[in-house]
C-alpha cells in the first residue's frame, strides 16, 4: 500500500506544470500557445526569458528529485519502489493530469530523478547537454547526447541495478518525447536558442 502512495505522490509531483504557471504569472501567456508550444524549459526560455527557463528548469528537475528523495528516505531497502517513483515522477511531467495529459519532453524531471538515485551520470549528462547547447545552441541534441551520456555512466555507477534500468527507460522515453525534435535534426530544421 505504501508503494503505491509513494507512485502515486511521484506522479502528482511530477505533474505539477511549473512552465505553464510561472510564464502565465509573470509574463501573462500560455507557454502552450507560443513557440514549440512546450511545457518545460527550452519553449520557457524562448517565450519568457533566461531568467524564468533557468527556474522552470530547476523546478521541473526538483520535484522529480524531492519525490525519489523522499522515497528513498521512508523506504531506504526499496529500488525498485525508488525507480517506481522516479518514472512516475518523469510521466506525470510528460502525461499531467491537470493538462489533459499534454506536458512536456521530460528532460529536467528525469535529471532530477537520476540526480538522487545516480549522481555521477546526471552530472556527466548535464555536463555534456551544457557543453552541446553552448557549442550548438541546439537543446535537443544537448538533451538527447546527455541522455546517452547518463545512460552509460549510469551503468557503470549505479548502487542498484533499478536504477541503471530506470535511467535506460528514461532514456527510451525521452527519445520517443523528441521523435519529432529528432526528425527536424535530421532534416536540419531543428530549432536554435
Amino acid at each position: 500500500m505504501h508503494a503505491v502512495a509513494f507512485v502515486l505522490l511521484g506522479y502528482l509531483a511530477g505533474s505539477v506544470p511549473f512552465g505553464v504557471l510561472l510564464t502565465r504569472w509573470f509574463r501573462g501567456v500560455d507557454v502552450r500557445q507560443i513557440g514549440s508550444g512546450n511545457i518545460g524549459a527550452t519553449n520557457v526560455t524562448r517565450v519568457a526569458g533566461k531568467k524564468l527557463g533557468a527556474v522552470v528548469l530547476l523546478l521541473d528537475a526538483l520535484k522529480g528529485a524531492l519525490a525519489v528523495a523522499l522515497a528513498q528516505w521512508l523506504m531506504p531497502d526499496e529500488p525498485r519502489i525508488h525507480a517506481a517513483v522516479g518514472l512516475a515522477a518523469f510521466l506525470g511531467h510528460v502525461y499531467p493530469i491537470w493538462l489533459k495529459l499534454n506536458g512536456g519532453k521530460g528532460v529536467a524531471t528525469a535529471l532530477g530523478v537520476i540526480a538522487v538515485l545516480v549522481p555521477l551520470a546526471a552530472i556527466a549528462g548535464a555536463l555534456v547537454y551544457a557543453g552541446l547547447v553552448a557549442a550548438w545552441r541546439v537543446s535537443s541534441i544537448g538533451s538527447l547526447a546527455g541522455g546517452v551520456t547518463a545512460v552509460v555512466v549510469a551503468s557503470l555507477t549505479a548502487r542498484a541495478p533499478e536504477y541503471a534500468w530506470l535511467s535506460a527507460l528514461l532514456f527510451a522515453l525521452i527519445l520517443w518525447t523528441h521523435r519529432s525534435n529528432i526528425l527536424r535534426i535530421l532534416r536540419h530544421t531543428e530549432r536554435r536558442f
